[in-house]
């Protein structure tokens, strides 16, 4: 989780005055019904894939942005030809599959191609987290995604948790699952937020320096600590 596009996704009704009087009939949701939406974040190595599991293991579900956004842009017709108008053919491999590692490349070091990317990209995984949220039983729902903060997600949650843990744990971590070089694990961290700003706007920080049992321990002193 990074600020690479692998991810790592109104109109107005004019009503007439007798289908304005109808709506304004129409019994507001129950607040105690209405999951509360916890925003789940955390930079590269960071064991937010982790924390997202325990909380699942909690009995809580998990909706996971970044992968439902590399199935929609797959599915998505309509998505597949604007990302092709945006970075050209090469997008998609000669299995029509969403080239990751192309679309990488090609906005990594360009913030306006991200951008644009991610306004193609994030309102359609916004449509399918609401329509993912309306069949929740569940009072609290957590919403992984590692772009919460910048792109300003926070601001649809009940509450944030960010994972976070100290650059050379991260760095480490992600050497040995991925097989990267020290520099290019740092290259990807710096493209992303500083971690002090992510604390800085987190409701909820779990820091994920020691080992698993005690990083569990924390999800579940955590999760159910919010009211």
């Amino acid at each position: 989780m990074r600020r690479l596009a692998l991810m790592m996704f109104s109109d107005i009704n004019f009503l007439t005055m007798e289908e304005s009087y109808s709506e304004n009939l129409t019994p507001e949701p129950d607040p105690l019904s209405v999951p509360k939406v916890i925003g789940l974040t955390g930079g590269i190595g960071s064991g937010k894939t982790t924390v997202a599991h325990f909380i699942e293991e909690f009995g809580f579900p998990v909706y996971y942005s970044d992968d439902r956004a590399k199935t929609i842009v797959n599915e998505d017709n309509g998505l597949r030809l604007k990302i092709t108008e945006l970075l050209g053919n090469e997008a998609y491999d000669a299995h029509g599959l969403y080239n990751r590692k192309t679309v990488a490349e090609k906005v990594f070091n360009n913030n306006d191609l991200l951008h644009r990317l991610n306004e193609i990209i994030h309102p359609a995984v916004r449509i399918d987290f609401e329509n993912w949220l309306q069949r929740q039983t569940k009072y609290l729902v957590f919403k992984e995604t590692a772009l919460l903060f910048e792109l300003k997600l926070n601001r649809e949650c009940y509450k944030s948790l960010l994972i976070t843990a100290e650059d050379n744990i991260r760095i480490k971590r992600v050497m040995d699952r991925d097989n990267k070089t020290y520099r290019e694990v740092q290259t990807i961290m710096e493209k992303q937020m500083p971690e002090k700003d992510k604390v800085r706007l987190a409701d909820c920080v779990i820091h994920n320096n020691t080992n698993i049992d005690d990083l569990k321990d924390q999800t579940e002193k955590v999760i159910f600590g919010i009211e």
